[in-house]
């Protein structure tokens, strides 16, 4: 299933991982992880699959996904937390 919303993924010294974010669902800090960049796609596709389809069972509205200006901006954002 293609979905339009989207994936931030950034090395985590600290747990020693790529650690996901996934904006559009603000009640979601991390989600998920991979030890590899390509763990952390798959694992965070499997995520937001899963909660797009639990939106959708519960009746809630889903967010409107970022376009590329928000989202870059979300990117800039994450870089400077994750180097604090």
């Amino acid at each position: 299933m293609k979905l339009p919303y989207t994936i931030v993924i950034l090395w985590s010294e600290e747990d020693n991982c790529y650690l996901v974010h996934l904006p559009e669902f603000p009640s979601q800090k991390f989600n998920t992880h991979g030890d590899y960049y390509e763990e952390a796609i798959k694992n965070a596709s499997e995520v937001l699959e899963l909660l797009v389809e639990e939106y959708q069972q519960e009746g809630k509205s889903l967010l409107k996904p970022k376009n590329v200006e928000q989202t870059l901006q979300l990117i800039s954002k994450y870089q400077e937390l994750s180097q604090e």
